[in-house]
């Protein structure tokens, strides 16, 4: 098998993670209530990481990063924003709210290319325009039908995008830059765990150790789509990964509205059939383009 080719199936390992794996594994631990599980999602992913940095001797690679304050900054800025998009994540996956949050997922991109045109000068063609305009038409057209802001989905597109933005600016491996990431919100994980356990709600501890254990993989569950997803981009760049990156919000999709039978009415319809035309304009512009 080419790299090419071993890079698309990492890809498609990685998105199928997230869009079905993931949902399916926090789903059916939405009983444990959202705020443990996103506690539980940083404390492991920190500890996964550190387990992965000493095995791959990464600790000298950790050292220089912390050693420049301009990392820092913007890895304490990205660790706010992924525990956001982590914690209104898992909230909708807990509370029978999947649907809206693929239709973050559908819009990341799009807002992507908005804030590279913002942040770094990248050229719009009127392809990418045209997909900005229908972004912006469906979430105004939810809003209007709804009379209620898409707030989760909104927050999971804009949180994921800006995220981007901010690790674009520097160039540390996606690893350890996730690892002084989780670290940096790991205190305030720590402490809700304190909050939870002195209230007497933990789910955690010795009581069920079944429930504990599985609860650990929140770690896995969250480092190894990541490394699928990082290895393939190297092995097969950033177009094919843009395309098939849709695969993670599709099977969000078809799992809420399908295997857990959440709402979906016509209004809604017509607004996500507003995002797939902007993501099918999308993703033609980067099939020609790449």
């Amino acid at each position: 098998m080419s790299s090419f080719n071993k890079g698309i199936l990492y890809i498609i390992i990685g998105s199928f993670w997230w869009g079905v794996i993931g949902v399916i594994y926090f789903r059916s631990l939405a009983f444990v209530g959202s705020v443990e599980l996103v506690l539980h999602r940083v404390f492991w992913t920190a500890v996964m990481l550190i387990i992965t940095t000493i095995y791959l001797s990464k600790w000298n690679k950790f050292i220089k990063i912390l050693n420049i304050k301009k990392n820092i900054f913007y890895l304490t800025v990205t660790g706010i924003l992924i525990f956001i998009n982590w914690s209104v994540w898992i909230y909708a996956v807990s509370t029978n709210q999947i649907v809206d949050a693929s239709f973050g997922y559908f819009i990341m991109p799009i807002l992507s290319v908005l804030f590279g045109y913002l942040f770094f000068n990248e050229i719009l063609n009127k392809r990418r325009i045209f997909s900005i305009i229908l972004t912006i038409i469906s979430v105004l057209y939810l809003f209007y039908f709804y009379k209620n802001f898409p707030w989760i989905g909104l927050t999971v597109g804009l949180s994921w995008s800006l995220y981007n933005v901010f690790r674009k600016k520097i160039y540390v491996d996606v690893d350890l830059g996730l690892l002084i990431e989780s670290l940096v919100i790991l205190p305030f994980a720590i402490i809700g765990f304190y909050f939870i356990y002195t209230s007497g709600n933990l789910d955690f501890g010795t009581n069920s150790l079944k429930l504990s254990f599985i609860l650990t993989i929140a770690g896995p569950m969250t480092v190894i789509p990541l490394f699928f997803f990082v290895k393939g981009v190297h092995l097969a760049g950033l177009g094919p990964s843009g395309m098939l990156f849709f695969i993670t919000p599709t099977f969000q999709f078809i799992l809420g509205l399908f295997l857990y039978n959440e709402p979906f009415d016509i209004y809604r319809l017509i607004g996500f059939i507003l995002i797939w035309l902007a993501v099918i304009i999308y993703i033609f512009d980067l099939y020609e383009n790449n």
